[in-house]
């Protein structure tokens, strides 16, 4: 039978996926982990498919899906070669539907909505996650409901309202807004898929275990992933502990969350070696999706991460922009702010510690670029002008 677990109280609970949270110390729950034989079906055709036995679903839908996962893995040659780097890739997460990695945990959650009978669903979100649970949504028939702060760009609220949600724009704190959803949910029925639900947070394993096998059924020596609410790095880990216990691999990979210095609890958490983390005040990054002042899922990542020998790092805007940059003009990946902290971080890291030449290391890019075209201000883009008879000439001016 399925249950929730605690990683602090170590006690077991019921599904209540309108409550996802432990009842002795509020933290959140995940999917208690199968002891039932697992295999992957890599014959199959949707990623969901291939990992089905080490998911929590009796079975795959395919018209639920988007075509998600699958995503490809790119050496970053130039990048490895300028900055003196071992094997070097970008798990490029862009690739997904709605252009990010929301749609790997959306996908999981609407068939446990659906398996559960549930005909609404809903998030907290600023961006990538509001859009992906509304297009999900609208896939699978579902009544989807949105929240956004108040302040959240036009671009963002059109790339979710367009799927054709119930749209609320919010004033009042975040984090407020965050808890007080689950409660609008059991009052009328909608199942609030947020950052840290454990479905969600299964879905994201999937990300891990293509990963592997795109290396060749070998785990890369560091994952550089972006940190907000810390659902995608706990399942992300969660993959590598499942590959560990079924034997393929002897031990996890390296974990390297990554927040912006703007906005780093965590950060700040693990630097002065605390087990839990406080509220960041008054944040401000140019990397907005994962500008998260109390993330619900931080002492979760704090645990995991120390206790697999990890760590977690906080990078400068300058230092973000400049590897957004790099992305983009040297590897041809034009990713958003929030993914480009872990080229940063791995710069950054580069500095102080020496990678073996084997090393292989993978950034994974959380979203696209084009949803954060109001920050783009910031870059000064060189376009020049031409009349049409002119511009030959003007061509040959700069190719000389």
């Amino acid at each position: 039978m399925e249950h929730f677990e605690c990683l602090f109280c170590r006690k077991k609970y019921p599904v209540d996926v309108f409550h996802p949270f432990c009842p002795s110390c509020s933290e959140p729950l995940l999917v208690a982990r199968s002891r039932r034989p697992r295999a992957f079906h890599l014959e199959k055709e949707l990623a969901i498919e291939k990992c089905l036995d080490f998911l929590p679903l009796p079975e795959i839908v395919p018209h639920l899906s988007l075509g998600e996962g699958q995503t490809p893995l790119i050496r970053l040659s130039r990048t490895m070669k300028k900055f003196g780097l071992p094997p070097l890739y970008a798990k490029n997460e862009t690739a997904n539907p709605t252009a990010s990695f929301k749609d790997r945990g959306t996908v999981v959650a609407v068939h446990k909505a659906i398996s559960l009978g549930l005909k609404k669903i809903g998030t907290v979100s600023t961006g990538n996650m509001a859009g992906s649970t509304a297009a999900y949504a609208a896939k699978a028939g579902l009544r989807s409901f949105v929240f956004v702060k108040e302040d959240t760009s036009r671009e963002k609220i059109f790339s979710a309202g367009i799927y054709g949600p119930v749209l609320f724009t919010v004033r009042g704190d975040y984090g407020r807004l965050f808890r007080q959803s689950f409660e609008i949910g059991k009052k009328f029925g909608i199942y609030f898929m947020n950052s840290v639900d454990p479905y969600r947070i299964e879905g994201y394993k999937v990300t891990g275990y293509e990963t592997f096998f795109q290396l060749g059924s070998r785990p890369p020596r560091y994952i550089f992933v972006p940190v907000s609410a810390g659902g995608h790095l706990i399942g992300l880990l969660r993959a590598f502990q499942d590959l560990t216990s079924e034997g393929l691999i002897k031990k996890c990979p390296t974990f390297v969350g990554v927040q912006a210095r703007g906005c780093s609890p965590l950060a700040r958490a693990f630097r002065q070696k605390k087990a839990t983390f406080s509220r960041f005040s008054n944040p401000k990054t140019i990397a907005h999706a994962i500008s998260n002042p109390n993330p619900p899922g931080g002492n979760i990542v704090l645990k995991i991460v120390r206790e697999n020998g990890g760590m977690i790092l906080g990078v400068s805007d300058t230092e973000i922009l400049k590897a957004q940059r790099w992305l983009a003009e040297q590897e041809g990946i034009f990713c958003d702010p929030a993914s480009a902290t872990t080229l940063a971080g791995l710069l950054q890291l580069s500095k102080k510690m020496s990678f073996g030449a084997r090393d292989q290391i993978v950034l994974v890019i959380t979203g696209s670029g084009l949803k954060t075209l109001d920050d783009m201000d910031t870059f000064k883009v060189n376009a020049q002008e031409s009349s049409l008879e002119s511009l030959a000439n003007k061509i040959e001016t700069v190719l000389s």
